[in-house]
């Protein structure tokens, strides 16, 4: 049966639903029941699939629908300033980076993040009586709190999380070592502060060029050449090495360790 693939929040994880007795096309405006609630969805892909347990799309999103989540905007943003007056009161430790209203209004949920345990639950009685609706609140990492803000690189565009990267990649310094570059912790973070997101993107071709490729310091021979591998070249497949004081460059698959 066909599936529907419908992204809620922007470069968010794509959630299937089974498609009812209507009509619905890539890049469609639907309302369907998310994790968060009944929400407003962009229909991103249409897949073939065999799970017949899941939930359906209720209908195509209609302009009362779109009148509704420009009103629960407004209501987010008052809840907002009330969530940040009471945790001053409080002195909660905890920052919040954004608040949602379910199309239904059945819910509020607020993002925040805090650096260690905070317990909310007075926070949580004082806004349900306030806004006389159920109240979540879920604590998100760095890296989701950059996603939801936004912001430029240090490449000059657009945060990768927030223009393509759906899930988040596993990166280390090792990464930032195999491609050679400033190992100032400043230089390779992203906005959220962790390492950026794009030392994954070329890892696996960086890393198979060194896997067959003597290393940074190593001897080496290149014909009747003897010398020190100073800079390794992945792009070029290429090598410097320094023999008597100068540098050449030579072809990787043309040297060999100099122990032969």
């Amino acid at each position: 049966m066909k599936v529907a693939l419908v992204e809620f929040a922007r470069v968010g994880p794509l959630t299937p639903f089974s498609i009812p007795e209507i009509e619905i096309s890539v890049n469609d405006k639907v309302v369907a029941g998310s994790e968060r609630g009944l929400a407003i969805g962009t229909v991103r892909k249409i897949v073939d699939s065999n799970d017949t347990d899941l939930n359906p799309i209720l209908r195509k999103a209609t302009e009362e629908d779109f009148s509704v989540e420009r009103e629960n905007r407004k209501i987010a943003d008052s809840a907002s300033r009330k969530f940040k007056k009471e945790v001053e009161k409080l002195g909660l430790e905890m920052k919040l980076v954004k608040t949602e209203y379910t199309l239904d209004r059945s819910k509020i949920v607020f993002y925040f993040t805090a650096e260690k345990r905070v317990d909310f639950r007075l926070l949580v009685r004082i806004l349900a009586s306030t806004f006389k609706t159920r109240i979540e609140m879920r604590q998100i990492g760095v890296r989701d709190r950059a996603k939801m803000i936004g912001g430029i690189g240090l490449c000059g565009q657009e945060q990768c999380c927030c223009r393509f990267l759906r899930q988040f990649s596993a990166t280390s310094v090792r990464m930032a070592k195999s491609q050679n570059l400033n190992l100032n912790v400043h230089k390779i973070s992203g906005a959220c502060g962790r390492l950026m997101c794009c030392l994954a993107f070329e890892n696996d071709f960086y890393e198979d060029f060194l896997k067959c490729t003597p290393g940074i310091g190593e001897k080496v021979k290149a014909g009747d050449m003897e010398g020190e591998i100073v800079a390794v070249n992945p792009f070029k497949r290429t090598v410097i090495i320094r023999s008597e004081g100068k540098d050449y460059e030579v072809e990787a698959h043309l040297i060999r360790s100099g122990d032969e």
